[in-house]
């Protein structure tokens, strides 16, 4: 049975160490492990229970980056698993992280979406919104909800509009252009007329 030759604080880390068996680096585990498991150099021990040892140890250093993630700013599902990939955990540990946080309410597309359209209603149209939370991985069910109480974007697309044209002429041209910003900003083709006071005609 292999031996524990050597325990080490990491230098980048005082919270980890890195663990050797017979003389060759092993694993990386944080100290609460090391002391919780009783790990002492000289101690015979199985590779596989350091394997179980060293996957505890990730799942409470994969939980307590995500909750540093959470704390800048809400996520959606997609999102927080995207970080914890980037981090270089292994799948085990993501769905521990993930079914820990949505336990706990601290992830919930459902909510991210009510949030980012109740903010981003201000300035972009229900097309728009739609499409950002679907990159986002928010489901349609999700978007559906979200967007129910945006039914009249007119006040928003009127806000938009004016902003754009503060400073500007009121011409045919500048209404024009206006009226392809607000459709790149998702509001649809009837609500960015009725707003800029188009005629059938085109005229202003």
């Amino acid at each position: 049975m292999p031996t524990i030759t050597r325990i080490c604080e990491q230098e980048k880390d005082k919270t980890r160490c890195s663990l050797y068996l017979d003389g060759a680096f092993y694993c990386g585990l944080t100290l609460e492990s090391v002391m919780r498991a009783g790990l002492k150099v000289g101690m015979h021990v199985e590779p596989s229970a350091l394997d179980c040892i060293q996957e505890e140890s990730e799942k409470e250093t994969a939980l307590e980056k995500a909750y540093r993630h959470l704390s800048h700013s809400m996520k959606t599902e997609k999102d927080m698993r995207a970080f914890l990939k980037k981090k270089g955990y292994v799948d085990s540990v993501i769905e521990f992280v993930m079914e820990k946080l949505e336990t706990h309410g601290l992830i919930d597309d459902s909510e991210y979406a009510a949030r980012y359209t109740s903010c981003a209603s201000k300035t972009k149209g229900k097309k728009l919104i739609a499409m950002e939370l679907r990159m986002k991985g928010v489901g349609d069910e999700e978007i559906g909800r979200a967007l129910e109480p945006l039914a009249d974007e007119s006040a928003s697309a009127r806000a938009v509009y004016e902003k754009y044209m503060r400073g500007k002429d009121d011409t045919k041209e500048n209404r024009y252009k206006a009226m392809r910003y607000l459709i790149g900003k998702g509001f649809d083709y009837e609500t960015a007329k009725e707003v800029i006071s188009f005629d059938e005609d085109g005229d202003s």
